[in-house]
C-alpha cells in the first residue's frame, strides 16, 4: 500500500468512524437527558467500563499488535489454506479463552465489583446495582472480542469500512435501550438503568454478525478449533502476553481513575465518563485511524525488509498526528463550556455538572497529541514484533499516572477549603475526597501527565533503535502548524470573549453559536495552512 493509499485507507477508516461518534453522541445525549450525572449512571459506568475494558484491549490494543502482524507474515510466507487455518486456530483457543474468563467474571461480580468500585459501599443500593449490571454487560467482552478477530483479518486485506462502521450497532443498541426500553422499565418497579446494561449486551452479537458476511466473501469464515500448539497462535500469545500491559496503559489508567473516582462526589464517575467521550472525537476518528491502517502496512513493509518504506510511513503517521492533534487539543481546551453546554446539558444535566465536566476535559485535553502519536508509536515496536518495549513504558507510564493521582489528590485534600474543614471535623482521607469539589479533575490531569510520560519514553526508545529516519521539512511544517495553531485560538478567543455564559442559553441558541465557533476556528486553522503552502496532496506522504 502506498502512503497514498494510506492516507485513502485512513480518510475511509474516519469516515466510518465519524458516523460512530456522532451516533455515540446522541447516545450520550439521551444518557444526560434521561438519567444526568446520578448515582445509578456511575453505577453504570463502572460496570461498562470493565468490559469495555476488553473491547480496547482486543479492537485497538493487545490482540491486535499481537494477530495482525502475524496474519501479516502468513499471507507474505504462506498459501491461502495456511492463513485460513490460522484462522480458525487463534479462533478457537480466543473462544475457549473467552468463554472461562466471562464465566469466572460474571460468578465473581460481587468481587470484581468491590475492586474496580471499592468507593461504592458493599450492600448499598449503588453497589448491588452496579454488580447486577456487570454481569448483563460482561458477556460483550467475548462477543466484542471475537469480533475484533474478524475486524483484524479485514484491515489485514485493506478492508477497513464494515469494522469501522461496526460500532455503530452499539451506538443504536444503547440509544434504543435508553430512550425506548428504559421508560418502559419504570411502570414494572425495575431500574431503568438496567435497560443500558441489556443494551450493551445485544450490541456485541450484533456487532460479531455485523461483520461475518464481509469476511465470508475472503473466504475467511473461521470454523472455531483449538490450536494451543498452533506455532501460529503460539506466536501470537507469546507476542500478545506483554502487549496486554504495553497497548492498554491508557485503558488500565482509566479504570484507576474509575476506582479512584467513586471515592469522590457523587457524579464524579459519571463526568469523567462524558470528558473520556468528547475526547473519543479526535482520538477515534484520526488516532485510531491512523493506528489501525498503519499497523498492517508497517508489519508488510518489515516482514518485505523495506526499512525505507518503513520509516516513511512512520514520518507520515507523526506528521498526520500533530497536524490533527495540535488544533484539536487548543479547540477542546479553550471550548470546554461551549462543548458541554451545547452538547450534554439538557434535561437532568445541570448547569453545575457542566462545569465540573469542563474541569476534567480541559485537564484530559492537554495530552491529545501524546495520546494520537502513541497511535503510531506503539505500532512502530509491534508491527516488528518487539513486544517488550512499550511494555517498559507502560509501566513506567502506570506509576507515573499513579503517582500524580495521590499527589494531586493530596493537594486538592490540603489546599482546599472543604478538604481541610473535613479532615479538622476528623473525617478520614477519603471521606474528605467525597467532599472536595473538582476533585475529579486532578484524576483527569493525572491521565495527561501519563499520556504526555508514554509518548515521549516510546519516542525516545525509537529513536535508540534508529529505525526511523527522519525526513526532510519538519521544521518548515512545525512552523506551520504553530503559525496556524495561533490564528486558531485567537479566532476562538475573539467569539468566547463576545459570547459568554454558555449555560444559560437555550439548547437552539447554545448549538448555533457551538456551530460558528468551531466552524470559524476551524476555517482559520484550514485557511492559513493553506496560505503557507500545505495542500491535501501533502499529505499523501513526504
Amino acid at each position: 500500500m502506498s502512503k497514498g493509499g494510506l492516507l485513502r485507507s485512513s480518510v475511509v477508516f474516519s469516515a466510518m468512524t465519524f458516523i460512530s461518534r456522532i451516533t455515540g453522541l446522541i447516545r450520550d445525549q439521551v444518557y444526560a437527558w434521561q438519567f444526568g450525572a446520578s448515582p445509578a449512571m456511575d453505577a453504570f459506568f463502572v460496570a461498562f467500563r470493565i468490559p469495555n475494558f476488553m473491547r480496547r484491549l482486543s479492537a485497538e490494543g493487545s490482540f491486535s499488535m499481537a494477530f495482525v502482524p502475524v496474519l501479516a507474515e502468513y499471507k507474505e510466507q504462506h498459501d491461502h489454506a495456511a492463513v485460513k487455518e490460522l484462522i480458525d486456530r487463534v479462533a478457537g483457543t480466543l473462544t475457549a479463552a473467552l468463554v472461562v474468563l466471562t464465566a469466572v467474571v460474571v460468578l465473581a461480580a460481587p468481587w470484581v465489583m468491590g475492586v474496580f468500585a471499592p468507593g461504592f459501599a458493599p450492600g448499598s443500593e449503588q453497589y448491588r446495582l452496579a454488580t447486577q449490571m456487570l454481569q448483563i454487560t460482561f458477556p460483550y467482552a467475548l462477543f466484542i472480542s471475537l469480533a475484533s478477530l474478524v475486524g483484524g483479518v479485514l484491515n489485514s486485506y485493506e478492508k477497513f469500512a464494515v469494522p469501522a462502521l461496526s460500532p455503530v450497532l452499539l451506538n443504536i443498541s444503547m440509544i434504543a435501550a435508553a430512550a425506548a426500553a428504559a421508560p418502559l422499565m419504570r411502570p414494572f418497579g425495575a431500574e431503568p438503568v438496567l435497560a443500558l446494561a441489556w443494551g450493551v449486551f445485544f450490541a456485541g452479537v450484533l456487532q460479531l454478525v455485523f461483520q461475518l458476511p464481509a469476511l465470508a466473501k475472503l473466504g475467511l469464515l473461521p470454523r472455531p478449533r483449538w490450536g494451543w500448539k498452533h506455532s501460529g497462535v503460539r506466536k501470537i500469545l507469546k507476542l500478545m502476553v506483554p502487549t496486554l500491559f504495553g497497548s492498554s496503559v491508557a485503558q488500565l489508567n482509566l479504570l484507576l481513575n474509575t476506582a479512584l473516582a467513586s471515592f469522590l462526589i457523587v457524579g464524579s464517575v459519571s463526568w469523567l465518563y462524558l470528558t473520556d467521550r468528547l475526547l473519543e472525537f479526535p482520538l477515534g476518528m484520526f488516532g485510531v485511524a491512523i493506528g489501525t491502517v498503519i499497523l498492517p502496512h508497517l508489519s508488510k513493509r518489515h516482514a518485505a525488509t523495506d526499512s525505507e518504506g518503513y520509516s516513511k510511513a512512520l514520518d507520515w503517521g507523526f506528521r498526520l498526528c500533530l497536524l490533527i492533534g495540535v488544533p484539536a487539543c487548543l479547540g477542546l481546551v479553550l471550548c470546554a463550556e461551549a462543548l458541554i453546554a451545547a452538547l450534554f446539558q439538557y434535561g437532568r444535566l445541570t448547569p453545575q455538572d457542566t462545569r465540573m465536566i469542563q474541569l476534567s476535559l480541559m485537564a484530559q485535553s492537554t495530552a491529545v497529541p501524546a495520546f494520537l502519536l502513541v497511535k503510531v508509536l506503539a505500532p512502530a515496536f509491534y508491527s516488528r514484533q518487539d513486544t517488550k518495549t512499550p511494555v517498559k513504558s507502560a509501566v513506567v507510564s502506570v506509576a507515573v499516572n499513579l503517582l500524580s493521582t495521590v499527589g494531586l489528590l493530596l493537594a486538592a485534600v490540603y489546599f482546599s477549603d472543604a478538604g481541610r474543614a473535613a479532615l479538622a471535623r476528623g473525617a478520614s482521607l477519603t471521606q474528605a475526597l467525597g467532599e472536595v469539589p473538582g476533585a475529579h479533575a486532578c484524576l483527569a490531569l493525572a491521565i495527561a501527565i501519563a499520556g504526555w510520560t508514554n509518548a515521549l519514553q516510546l519516542a525516545w526508545y525509537l529513536r535508540r533503535a534508529r529505525v526511523y529516519r527522519r525526513q526532510p521539512g519538519w521544521g518548515r511544517f512545525l512552523r506551520q502548524i504553530g503559525v496556524a495553531s495561533v490564528g486558531l485560538s485567537a479566532v476562538v478567543l475573539f467569539l468566547l470573549w463576545l459570547w459568554p455564559g454558555w449555560t444559560g442559553w437555550p439548547w437552539w441558541e447554545r448549538a448555533w453559536k457551538l456551530a460558528v465557533v468551531v466552524g470559524a476556528g476551524g476555517a482559520a486553522y484550514g485557511a492559513l495552512l493553506w496560505l503557507q503552502g500545505i495542500r491535501p496532496r501533502d499529505l499523501r506522504g513526504h
